[in-house]
């Protein structure tokens, strides 16, 4: 959960460094927010919340999403956003609840248009309590045989529908991915790219190593090489799609980017791999990685397959018992980042 709250506290603050977002970085941060949001803890939620009130081009549907969720949340972005039309103020006001609608009035700035809605709005809830009090006892319809059935029906309908887009999501993804082997989730790229363009090379380290199921080691190890190979190889294997890979190792490895044979020596690398090789490769060093931070007895099989690993593009790693363990992502002056 910790790592997940750093995740949207480090893509809050990259969005609000940005003073003028282009139209392609609002639209990734909407995609980027929700999930992030909905995995986070609830103290980050608030975090987000308090630190995006104060910006001034947060995305129409982050702006609704944050202004529906609860008072305890919401209250500071409902109270101080300039970011919510009058018209999303109004839809709140009216489907949230007068905690929301409170929260709205005390807005240094209402329209005449927003005003008259609440007053309404105020008018309206006044009248249904007066009904509800002049009613001596509720009535409490009790379901017909035919509402039960049509529940049953769209749970049924629902529960269909849900696995119908898990088979359709399975059946679209390449073979590699239905054989075991490790894909991105959309997520995860959205984030490699969002950290290689802000060149904020520890939190991509940690996407990575969350991506690859491994240690932050082995992430750090793939960065180091400062060829762009391992990199290359680590996201062909991961069946990242080749332009967000060609911007990562161009961003990240500034030698990539000069153009060779009229290509860029990244496009040259990507296209001389193979990514069923990158794929077995890729899982070779998350072998490896696993026995590194495994038990220190090791039985004599797993010693042949880490020698086969180290052929494979990476040394046998040491055991628990000997083994430096991961800190900061760092780079050296030398290196051509």
């Amino acid at each position: 959960m910790r790592k997940k709250d750093v995740v949207l506290m480090a893509t809050v603050t990259s969005f609000e460094s940005l003073p003028h977002p282009s139209r392609s970085e609002l639209r990734q941060f909407a995609e980027l927010f929700s999930p992030l949001f909905s995995a986070s803890s609830e103290a980050a939620r608030r975090d987000a919340v308090a630190a995006l009130s104060q910006c001034e081009n947060v995305p129409p549907a982050v702006a609704y999403f944050i202004a529906s969720q609860p008072i305890t949340v919401a209250a500071p972005f409902l109270t101080s956003s300039t970011c919510l039309t009058d018209d999303a103020l109004i839809a709140i006001a009216r489907t949230q609840g007068e905690a929301h609608a409170r929260a709205i009035v005390r807005r240094e700035a209402l329209s005449p248009t927003v005003i008259d809605a609440l007053v309404g709005l105020r008018h309206d809830r006044a009248g249904r309590r007066g009904e509800a009090r002049v009613t001596d006892e509720p009535i409490r319809e009790r379901p017909t045989q035919e509402m039960v059935d049509e529940a049953e029906r769209l749970a049924r309908e629902e529960q269909m529908r849900q696995r119908l887009k898990a088979l359709a999501g399975h059946v679209s993804r390449p073979a590699e991915d239905r054989l075991g082997l490790r894909n991105l989730s959309p997520i995860q790229e959205a984030l490699l790219v969002r950290f290689a363009r802000n060149r904020e090379t520890g939190l991509f380290a940690t996407v990575l190593a969350d991506t690859l199921s491994a240690s932050h080691w082995l992430s750090e190890r793939i960065m180091l090489d400062i060829s762009g190979q391992q990199l290359a190889t680590t996201l062909k294997g991961l069946a990242m799609a080749a332009e967000d890979a060609l911007f990562i190792l161009q961003r990240l490895y500034d030698h990539l980017s000069t153009p060779h044979g009229g290509m860029t020596r990244a496009e040259l690398l990507w296209n001389a791999l193979d990514e069923d090789e990158c794929g077995k490769r890729v899982e070779a060093w998350r072998r490896a990685d696993s026995y590194t931070y495994a038990e220190p007895q090791q039985h004599p099989m797993q010693a042949d397959n880490q020698a086969g690993d180290a052929r494979d593009g990476l040394r046998p790693l040491r055991t628990t018992a000997s083994v430096r363990q991961p800190g900061p992502y760092r780079l050296r002056q030398s290196a051509p980042l």
